[in-house]
């Protein structure tokens, strides 16, 4: 997810342009709707954010940041913008996706096999837990925690304990490397495919891709240049719309999905 990712956004690139994607004529995920994305609004973004994850609670957007000795957390007023609580992971720890679930934040790390529990006020680390394989998105719904680690598989973990609980593969969809996540109000998970500008929708219960959403063009030509993937994606509570940003980019988009 450092350096390396930049080299493999080529390859993303690529399987936008051509005529047949990335994925075989026999995806079952090329049966899925296809939507893209309406913009309804904007706001600036923090270009030295290399965003890891999104999450509105409580009228509080949380964003997480990576990089070593750039990663943390912040909390921010959504109504006001100012922020509330900030707080940055030692270095080396590479940050990942955040999650709150009750009155708990949780954190993950990449690779270094950390999880830890926040204060969702303050952003005090409360805990340490350990878990085993790489952390890259998490989300929390129907009292649980689901979590990728830029595999096609989904992995359940209990909100309290961090303990896992399950898993369920991406049916169809066994080269997506799902990355940032949101538990989206109808029990649906939203993953950033990664390195591509295509967000999933998916069933967590089945592993069901629901729908493939095109993100692309969100960002012009001369501001893409300057920045790295698509990354971050939270729903606004109550609404049908959903707030997208990426790594180094200048710009927080709020949209519509809807029909190409």
């Amino acid at each position: 997810m450092e350096t390396d990712r930049r080299s493999l956004a080529v390859a993303a690139l690529l399987c936008l342009v051509t005529a047949t994607g990335c994925a075989g004529a026999d995806d079952p995920a090329d049966n899925a709707p296809h939507l893209v994305v309406e913009v309804v609004g904007t706001s600036p973004h923090d270009t030295q954010a290399f965003t890891q994850g999104l999450q509105i609670n409580d009228g509080v957007l949380y964003e997480s940041t990576g990089m070593p000795g750039e990663s943390g957390v912040r909390a921010t007023d959504r109504a006001t913008g100012a922020e509330l609580a900030g707080v940055q992971l030692p270095s080396p720890l590479f940050g990942e996706g955040i999650a709150t679930a009750g009155d708990t934040l949780w954190q993950l790390t990449w690779k270094d096999g950390i999880a830890f529990a926040r204060d969702p006020v303050t952003l005090a680390e409360r805990g340490r837990v350990s878990y085993e394989g790489e952390g890259w998105g998490l989300c929390a719904g129907d009292g649980r925690l689901v979590m990728s680690d830029g595999s096609a598989t989904l992995t359940f973990r209990d909100p309290v304990t961090f303990a896992p609980t399950g898993s369920v593969e991406l049916q169809g969809r066994s080269s997506a490397r799902l990355n940032e996540l949101d538990c989206a109000a109808d029990g649906s998970v939203y993953a950033n495919n990664w390195p591509s500008d295509e967000i999933l929708r998916i069933d967590p219960d089945t592993g069901e891709v629901l729908a493939v959403i095109d993100a692309s063009g969100l960002l012009p030509p001369r501001e893409r240049a300057g920045a790295d993937v698509l990354n971050g994606i939270t729903q606004v509570p109550g609404t049908d719309r959903f707030l997208l940003t990426g790594k180094y980019w200048p710009t927080m988009f709020e949209v519509r999905f809807v029909p190409s």
